[in-house]
Formats: C-alpha cells, sequence, structure tokens
C-alpha cells in the first residue's frame, strides 16, 4: 500500500498497503475545459479538466550523461495525461520537443501485465511516454510507447528494437549502452542495441506457468518500492536476476466488472498469514552461457529488498530481509561462485520493522553511505572499514540521499531539520559532518534529486499559492537555470484565481499522551458571528504526510469555494516522525489514529466559526478504512463519513503491507480481530457513503462487499457509489467530477453541506 500521495504527487497510502488515488490532490482528468461565469472561484469541472491549474508540471526529470540536456516528462496543454519528452540544451539555451508521443503512438491497448505494472507504479491514468533512458553516449534516449521500444536519437531519428514485438517489460541498456535487455513472457532477453543480432533469451524456458525471470514479484512491487528484477553489472558482461516462483500463492479471483461485462483474473496474491513466492538470485552471463545462484542463505521464506553491484563489479550487494521484518542482512556476495557473507546487520528497534529505503551509496573505495533509524530517527551513516561513524542526528529525519561527490566528500540529502511541514535540502563534509548546511529555501517545501556525480540538483519547490517549481542548481544550490518556472501570473491557468485563494493555516494539537500533532486549514472569508461546515481529509496510514506547507492543490481551493473549511491532520502512526511516533499502531491499527482524528474533530467544534453539528470527514485507501473505524468507535462525534476503496478485513492485504504492521493473522488473529472494519459495523448511526472502484486489483472488491453484505443484514443505513471498469485510482475524463459531486450531494442530503 504505497501511498499515491497526493499532495506531492503520488496517491493513497504509503509504503506498503493499500493505494489509492490521492485523495484530495488528485486533480485530474478530463479533457473539456467549460470556462465557469465567475473565473475567480474554481468549480468542479475547472479542478479537473485540461490544462492542469498547477499549470506545467514535469514529471521524470534527468540529466544526459554529458550533462548537457535537461530532459522531462510533459503533459499537454490538451490533454494533461498524455506526455511527451522534452529537453533543455544547456549550451544553446532553448527547449524543444524530442520525442512526440503521438507519433510513435500505435494506439495498441496494453497487456494486462503491463497494465498492472503501471497500476503498482502509480501511472496508470498515464499515456504516450511514461518513462525513458538515456543512453551513455548521450545521443539517443530509450522510449517505450504503447509497449513499443524506440530508441530517439537527438538528430531526430527514432527506430524501433530490433527483434522487439510489443509487451515487452523493464526495458534497461547497459552500463556502456552497448546491450538492451527486457522481459517477455516471463523471460529476461539481452541484445545488441545496434539490432545486429536479435535479442536472445538468457534465461531458461521453465515448465511451469508460476516461474518469472527478471521481474519483481508483486510484493516487491507494490510494498517494497522494487521493480526490477534484474541489474547490469557495471562492465556488462552479466547481470543479476531475480527467479520467482509463486505456485505456492494462493490464487484469487478477481472480477473486473466493467460497464459492459465482467473480465475475471486469477491473480497471485499472498493475503496476509500465507505463502509468498519462493524468490532466488542469479548471476547470469549477458550471453546466457553461465549462470551462477547467489547463496541467500537456508531461510527461503525471505524478502529480496534491494541488489546493488559494486562499482568495480567485484561484489555483488544483497539486502535480504526477515519474514516478519524485524532484521535486514547486508549481503557481499562473490559474484563468481554466489558465496554470500554478511557485511552487516540492521535490527529493528522492540516492538517496531524495518522501512525499507533507497537512501544508501555505495562509495568506489567500498564504503558506503547508509541509512538508519537505529537512533529512532532515520539518519545517514558511513560504514568503512567495518565501523559506523554517525553524520546527522537530532529529533528529525532524512527523507532522501540524494547524491554523494566523492571527490569532494560532500554528501547532499534531503530532511525535515528545520521544519517537518517543509522538506529542505542540505550538504555535509564527510570530513565534519556536523556543520551540514542548507541550500533550500524555507519559504518553500523542498525535494530534489541529484545527478551520479553528485554535482548538479534538480530542485523542486512549492509553497502555498505557488504549484510545484523546478530548478537546476549547483551543488551549492544556487540556481543555474529554471526547468520550469511556472509563475501564477499572465497566462498560467490558476492566475484567474488568486483572487479567491485562501491560504493554509497550520497548528499543534496535543495527543492523549500529549504527542503533538500537526494540523492544516484552509477557511473561507470569514464572515462574523457565522458558523461553517468541515470538509476534513485523512490518511492516517504509515509512510504519509498529510500536513505540509507546499501547495495543498486546487482541488482543496475549490472545496473552499463551495463554503467549506478544509482541514487535515496528521495522527500517530503517520511519517516523518521518528520510531516511537510511526510504531504507535504497532499490533494497533484503527486505535490511535482514530483516537488522533477525534482530537481534530473536537478542536474544530471548540472553534467559535466551526458549526459544530457539521463535521464530516473523508479518506481513501487506509484513509476509507479510517473512516470506517472512526464511525463505529464514536458515533455522533462525526456528522458524515465518506470511505473510498476501504480496507475492511485485513486478512484480505498483502503479506508483506499487512504482516509488517500487524504480525502474521494465523498467530495473532486477536490482533487482526480488534483491527479489522466488520466487527463493529453495527454501531455505525451516522451517514455513511461508501464508493469503489468495481475492478480494484489493490483494495479489492470483495473488501467493500463484505462491507455492504454486513451492514444490510444489520440493517445500518448507508449509501453508496460503485464505479464498473476502475481501479484504485478511480479517475479519468469526467470521473472525478463525478465522484467528487457525488460526495457533496451527500453531504448537503445529510443537512452537512453548504448546497453550492
Amino acid at each position: 500500500m504505497r501511498m499515491l500521495t497526493c499532495l506531492p504527487v503520488r496517491v493513497l497510502i504509503a509504503s506498503a498497503m493499500i493505494v489509492a488515488a490521492p485523495a484530495l490532490a488528485a486533480e485530474a482528468e478530463d479533457k473539456t475545459v467549460t470556462a465557469p461565469q465567475d473565473l475567480s472561484v474554481l468549480t468542479l469541472e475547472r479542478v479537473f479538466a485540461s490544462p492542469g491549474l498547477a499549470g506545467p508540471v514535469p514529471r521524470g526529470v534527468k540529466l544526459s550523461p554529458d550533462g548537457r540536456y535537461v530532459t522531462v516528462l510533459q503533459g499537454r496543454a490538451d490533454d494533461r495525461e498524455r506526455y511527451d519528452l522534452w529537453g533543455f540544451d544547456r549550451k544553446a539555451g532553448n527547449w524543444r520537443m524530442l520525442v512526440d508521443s503521438l507519433k510513435l503512438s500505435s494506439g495498441r491497448e496494453l497487456s494486462e501485465v503491463e497494465k498492472m505494472q503501471r497500476e503498482r507504479q502509480r501511472i496508470g491514468d498515464l499515456k504516450g511516454i511514461v518513462s525513458y533512458e538515456w543512453a551513455p553516449d548521450s545521443k539517443a534516449v530509450l522510449v517505450p510507447v504503447d509497449g513499443d521500444l524506440f530508441l530517439a536519437g537527438l538528430d531526430g531519428t527514432v527506430r524501433k528494437i530490433a527483434g522487439t514485438k510489443g509487451g515487452e517489460l523493464d526495458p534497461s541498456l547497459s552500463p556502456k549502452g552497448n546491450r538492451i535487455a527486457f522481459v517477455r513472457d516471463q523471460r529476461l532477453f539481452v541484445g545488441p542495441v545496434d539490432g545486429s543480432v536479435l535479442p536472445q533469451a538468457v534465461t531458461p524456458e521453465e515448465p511451469a506457468a508460476t516461474v518469472h525471470w527478471g521481474e519483481a514479484e508483486f510484493v516487491a512491487q507494490e510494498e517494497m518500492n522494487r521493480f526490477k528484477g534484474f541489474w547490469w553489472a557495471p562492465d556488462e558482461s552479466r547481470l543479476a536476476v531475480q527467479r520467482f516462483d509463486e505456485a505456492g500463492v494462493g490464487t484469487v479471483t478477481r472480477a473486473a466488472i466493467g460497464a459492459e461485462g465482467t473480465k475475471t483474473f486469477e491473480q497471485r496474491y499472498p493475503i496476509a498469514g500465507s505463502a509468498n513466492a519462493v524468490v532466488s538470485l542469479w548471476v547470469i552471463g549477458a550471453d546466457g552461457r553461465s549462470k551462477v545462484e547467489v547463496d541467500l542463505g537456508p531461510d527461503k521464506d525471505i524478502y529480496l529488498a534491494r541488489v546493488d553491484w559494486a562499482a568495480n563489479g567485484k561484489t555483488l550487494y544483497v539486502q535480504r530481509e526477515n519474514r516478519a521484518q524485524t532484521r535486514l542482512d547486508m549481503l557481499a556476495v562473490d559474484p563468481a561462485t554466489g558465496k554470500a557473507s554478511v557485511l552487516f546487520t540492521e535490527e529493528a528497534a522492540k516492538d517496531s520493522w524495518i522501512n525499507l529505503s533507497d537512501a544508501y551509496r555505495f562509495l568506489s573505495d567500498g564504503s558506503l553511505i547508509w541509512s538508519s533509524e537505529r537512533d529512532g530517527f532515520r539518519h545517514l551513516y558511513h560504514f568503512k572499514g567495518g565501523q559506523w561513524t554517525q553524520l546527522t542526528k537530532g529529533p528529525w529525519v532524512v527523507t532522501d540521499l540524494l547524491g554523494v561527490d566523492e571527490k569532494a566528500g560532500r554528501v547532499t540529502f534531503a530532511g525535515s531539520r528545520d521544519d517537518v511541514l517543509a522538506g529542505q535540502v542540505y550538504a555535509l563534509d564527510l570530513k565534519a559532518p556536523e556543520l551540514a548546511e542548507r541550500l533550500t529555501d524555507l519559504a518553500y517545501a523542498n525535494n530534489a534529486a541529484m545527478d551520479r556525480k553528485g554535482r548538479t540538483l534538480l530542485i523542486t519547490r512549492s509553497a502555498d499559492a505557488q504549484p510545484p517549481q523546478s530548478y537546476l542548481a549547483d551543488a551549492t544550490g544556487k540556481r543555474l537555470t529554471w526547468i520550469e518556472e511556472n509563475r501564477v501570473e499572465g497566462a498560467h491557468p490558476y492566475a484567474p484565481h488568486l483572487t479567491s485563494h485562501q491560504s493554509a493555516q497550520f497548528g499543534t494539537i496535543p495527543a492523549t499522551d500529549g504527542t503533538p500533532l500537526h494540523w492544516m486549514m484552509i477557511t473561507p472569508p470569514l464572515e462574523p458571528g457565522k458558523r461553517y461546515p468541515v470538509f476534513s481529509y485523512h490518511y492516517g496510514g504509515p509512510h504519509a504526510q498529510v500536513v505540509n506547507k507546499g501547495w495543498q492543490g486546487a482541488l482543496a481551493q475549490a472545496i473552499v469555494d463551495k463554503g467549506y473549511i478544509y482541514f487535515a491532520i496528521d495522527n500517530r502512526g503517520s511519517d516523518n516522525r521518528g520510531v516511537t511516533f510511526e510504531t504507535a499502531i504497532a499490533r494497533a491499527m484503527g486505535s490511535v489514529e482514530v483516537e488522533d482524528q477525534l482530537a481534530g474533530a473536537r478542536y474544530l467544534k471548540s472553534l467559535p466559526y466551526v458549526d459544530p453539528k457539521r463535521v464530516s470527514t473523508f479518506g481513501w485507501s487506509y484513509g476509507g478504512y479510517m473512516t470506517i473505524k472512526m464511525l463505529e468507535a464514536h458515533p455522533g462525534e462525526w456528522a458524515a463519513g465518506i470511505a473510498v476503496a476501504p480496507v475492511t478485513r485485513w486478512q484480505l492485504y498483502d503479506t508483506h503491507y499487512t504482516e509488517r504492521y500487524l504480525g502474521d493473522p494465523t498467530k495473532e488473529p486477536k490482533v487482526y480481530e480488534g483491527s479489522n472494519a466488520l466487527a463493529d459495523s453495527a454501531k455505525i448511526s451516522d451517514p455513511l457513503l461508501l464508493v469503489h472502484g468495481m475492478a480494484d486489483d489493490n483494495v479489492v472488491f470483495e473488501n467493500s462487499t463484505a462491507l455492504i453484505a454486513k451492514l444490510q443484514a444489520e440493517a445500518v443505513p448507508f449509501e453508496m457509489m460503485l464505479y464498473p471498469g476502475y481501479t484504485h485510482r478511480i479517475s479519468g475524463p469526467k470521473v472525478s467530477k463525478h465522484l467528487y459531486e457525488t460526495m457533496f450531494r451527500f453531504l448537503d442530503r445529510n443537512g452537512v453541506g453548504t448546497g453550492k
């Protein structure tokens, strides 16, 4: 359930479990713009129309290997979901479209495997070019379009990769650019880029249809943020390749109920407490002639978390996580023999778990920059010669390792040292790490990426009334050039709405144990003596932070323009506050999160401008689960609740996410009984709207049908809206407008809306 963060831009629950559509920031879909009569007031129709109100927000920003070009995926003004590849020539100082997705589009429908892979990556609603890879010589770009693979040269030439048939997965150029590898028909293929020889399978044809080579298994993609199943050696002579067999994984019949019929899919889905896929790792020659199995240890019930090659190709580093997710071993593997030894081990704190991270970097001298939560907050450490040196410390977290300039001994990272609600970029010297300096502006919430040498930054920032801006900076943070300034003025699509824009307010209230909880509120212009209804949004689950000082999105402003106060609070269990704050939900989902949301509701009711009888709540995915638990636990506290794609029985969710927080249901059944949302459904007495996509492959529709049946059997009144053919996102032309209008009509019918 990785959270499709809606505020920054992904969607609904964080690293491991339910993912949904960014519940509030899900701006997205319609292609036709109907101008409202009053251009200063935002309508739902305009929020979801093209061009997007956030302005031109690029995706996939990269630097060419030679540093000359900055490339981005940019949505079209008339179709915000279709992306083309654009490049900025730093030498010539101009932008141009490098690859037009429409010219390469075949219109081919993606296979079910491709669709599901995109769902795992939270890009299922995008079209055109959704990913790309620079050739090492900086003269061409590998571009998949509609399942076909193209090599697009900067000189305007485009050719299809020879030997591809469509439907190839995870294409990757070799480090020197001479070869290409991809997965097709559950096997790994490798061939020369120039097409002189057609790609050949380097993995065996398996007799069992349950065996996959070169792919990441379901839980790796969905919960571990690992989408690769093969890794090139630096000299491109061989690859580390994952093999998995899901024969022991239970099969669920997933019904994708559409408007014109129902398709069923037999899907291998490892529900909590059941068998996972059996994973192994092999080192295979690029010609397929050699194959060595990596020794992952005698316990086969483990997770293959991460795989990395040393810069010299002499060592393969493998992160092995135990099933309970309380131990992570870093293995050093001899790729010639497959023999492995434990380099070091990370142990989770008592009653906690290991949070996997990509914030680490192996250096050319064999040392490692590593992030760990061992002192209660995620910080950076330098592991060298078997010794650890802590580089950052304090009651704040490092959110990402951006780059390492090995020559200068400089480490650049993102973190919350100055403000947990507005992330910043920092740099430190390995010789004096305590003198870490901030490189970004405190007036903005920032995140960034960096080139491999750690010398050029790609910074994205936003503020309350400023949609995301992106710029290129040097290692000190000095801006070199805008990638997209995105100033809200002139013809910017949000400019007409600035006059009605209301700024977000922030504050804290104490949880029952005294822990400060951050809240965010946007109010309409307040009239003396008038009380306003509240539309509160929550997510509530781990690996997610809702409250931040960045751009809140046009949808929140449209809700305020309808006359609501918009409110959100981050409860215990959410992200970026340290181990103790997050592990409050250990073996207790649906407990402290509910109480913290209740504290938020009661705070709202204490305000003189809030109508205490019209405080409603809305959540998606984990947030939908929270809505149900909140209405069950505290009848009468919320005037109405909206639950989209809720988990209702955690036994229906996958192993890696669910067991991390609740343990094994076969060993701790009472934990699951207490956390599920079905047992107390008869206690719901407040108006409830239940929404679900009928082709949801993440939080399967069975979660809602189980609740529907229970509510009906107990004569509990409720309303529902189902979306045939839609997955966990429920987004697309017109449908987002329909979804949110459905929500507000529901509130109006129950006397807790504004009637607008």
